[in-house]
């Protein structure tokens, strides 16, 4: 327990009552949002946006953002320096403007000078100040703390300069100093790991800090039940405004459950119980999609369904530096494979649509710098997957050993369609299933010779994707273990490139390669599926994932 700090009552109170009936729990919820807000007989004028998340919510800190359960709650309660649009282009957070100098040594940012942190107890009289660049030094200082290691550290560790790399050079002039250039930095900052906490309120909570957190986000804590429900609620003061001057965010507050189970979730989204409803499964996906993956007709009238291009790149994944001996490790082989697999009736027929073919490489659709017109990777020809297991030496798969694809259970049924269509060769697989968990753990001891992975972009660059097969790296990122000299080159050469069309075009060169030796079958670049009812607007459309809620409406 916190020295000094007493637990509300309602947090028990409502624990309690989740166990005896939900319903019960979501209205002492609600209650809890605008007892302090408005009077009773105006609660039902109040807009909650009510969204579930199928994996809970490990940590309200914005240190621990490390998955997509926690980076949407943390992007309610923080703010960042800067921020992405919906076109991933970085706009103004904090910071009003900035500028790079040095050679892309230095990052200097000018701070508004109306951004305060939530009222909280950690301050004195409970009242939030106002956000200096002090605040900037010790939240990117805290990230590299090495007495609390925190998964958002690896932003900053090996690239800043080791000596003073942060500085307040004024209350509102704060300089980010690296020890060489890396022109992704600004992206990076957009990421929730660069997130401006208060030092008071770390002093205060300590480690609990991840179940109070304190920040000048949109959204400000009201209550969190780990496991059951998250309720924040609108920040008065917030310091962003909308193009006609109205102050945001428009909805009073934010209602988030856990609910395990999709399907059940689908339920209740389709009880309008959810205002908002993403992600697909074969349990419900055809009662949503149709075949070609539109939202079915006698749906529209109630539903919205968007799909967006989302930075993840889906793939099997060969470990180059297993037994030399083995025959996947002969690039024509390898190449077949990529070749027999149809991903167009993949697609249509295990994921309504959701997705586009790899056919251009490993960095995916939604990237500034995806260029399908200049790369075509591997489309389905039988014909070409034949000849060259004949070149490699193994006519329909004779004297090929049977190989074990290693996938989680999410991804049978993707699976188990493609080695059905390597038969087709003469290629025979065999999949051993295992937990998520268990799966990586393999990968990073490198005890996975044939697996089933996807990569996510920590930031909207195409690095994030090539990082995957520098030889300089290991298990994470580099899963393949693949080791390729002019690889290397050209990737250090795009690291340094501060012209952005030199690096595009380094980049493409880097995928050629990537298509030539095959270190993967590459399957498809995600899509993202989202549901919500009419009556909502002012969603976000982007490759990032991100449910940004600041300017979200429901209407009456």
């Amino acid at each position: 327990m916190i020295p000094g700090y007493v637990k509300p009552v309602y947090l028990t109170q409502a624990s309690r009552f989740y166990k005896q009936s939900l319903r019960l729990w979501i209205r002492l919820a609600f209650f809890c949002v605008f007892a302090d807000c408005a009077p009773a007989p105006h609660i039902e004028t109040r807009t909650v946006f009510r969204y579930n998340q199928h994996n809970p919510i490990t940590s309200l800190d914005p240190a621990f953002a490390r998955t997509q359960n926690n980076i949407w709650a943390v992007d309610c309660l923080f703010n960042g320096l800067v921020q992405l649009n919906d076109q991933l282009q970085v706009e103004p957070g904090i910071a009003y403007r900035w500028e790079i100098c040095d050679g892309g040594l230095t990052y200097r940012f000018w701070l508004r000078n109306d951004v305060f942190f939530h009222n909280n107890p950690c301050f004195p009289q409970g009242l939030g100040r106002k956000l200096k660049a002090e605040d900037v030094v010790f939240s990117f200082n805290r990230l590299l703390d090495s007495n609390w290691p925190k998964p958002g550290s690896w932003i900053f560790k090996d690239r800043v300069r080791p000596q003073n790399p942060f500085v307040a050079e004024q209350d509102t002039v704060f300089s980010l100093h690296l020890k060489e250039p890396f022109h992704a930095m600004l992206q990076i900052l957009t990421m929730q790991y660069a997130s401006i906490v208060p030092k008071e309120a770390l002093d205060y909570y300590g480690r609990e800090f991840r179940s109070h957190p304190v920040g000048t986000g949109p959204f400000q804590f009201k209550v969190w039940e780990e496991n059951q429900a998250l309720v924040l609620v609108k920040n008065p003061a917030y310091f962003e405004f909308d193009s006609v001057g109205t102050r945001l965010p428009y909805l009073d507050a934010v209602h988030v459950r856990f609910i395990g189970d999709r399907k059940s979730a689908f339920l209740e989204f389709k009880k309008h119980r959810l205002d908002y409803f993403y992600g697909l499964e074969s349990a419900y996906s055809a009662e949503l999609l149709t075949p070609e993956g539109e939202l079915r007709a006698e749906l529209s009238s109630n539903f919205q369904y968007y799909k967006n291009p989302y930075l993840n790149t889906e793939y099997l994944g060969f470990d180059m530096q297993a037994d030399p001996s083995s025959p996947f490790l002969h690039k024509k082989v390898r190449q077949a494979l990529n070749f027999g697999i149809d991903r167009e009736t993949l697609l249509r027929t295990l994921r309504n649509g959701v997705g586009k073919s790899a056919n251009a490489g490993f960095a995916p659709r939604g990237l500034p710098s995806f260029a399908p017109d200049h790369l075509t990777a591997y489309g389905y020809d039988v014909g070409k997957a034949r000849r060259l297991l004949v070149e490699a030496g193994y006519p329909n798969g004779k004297n090929l050993p049977v190989m074990k694809l290693l996938c989680n259970q999410e991804y049978l049924d993707i699976c188990t369609f493609i080695i059905r269509q390597w038969e087709d060769l003469g290629v025979h697989v065999t999949l051993e299933v295992l937990e998520t968990a268990g799966l990586r753990e393999r990968m990073r001891k490198g005890n996975a010779g044939f697996f089933r992975a996807s990569w996510i972009a920590d930031y909207p660059d195409a690095e994030s994707f090539f990082t995957c097969f520098y030889s300089k790296n290991g298990a994470p990122p580099n899963y393949t273990r693949f080791a390729h000299a002019a690889f290397d080159q050209k990737y250090e050469a795009a690291l340094a490139e501060t012209n952005e069309l030199k690096r595009y075009a380094l980049y493409r060169e880097l995928d050629e390669i990537l298509i030539e030796e095959a270190p993967v079958v590459f399957l498809f670049y995600d899509e993202t599926a989202q549901f919500a009812w009419k009556n909502v607007s002012g969603l976000p459309h982007n490759a990032i994932n991100l449910l940004r809620l600041k300017q979200v409406k429901i209407a009456r």
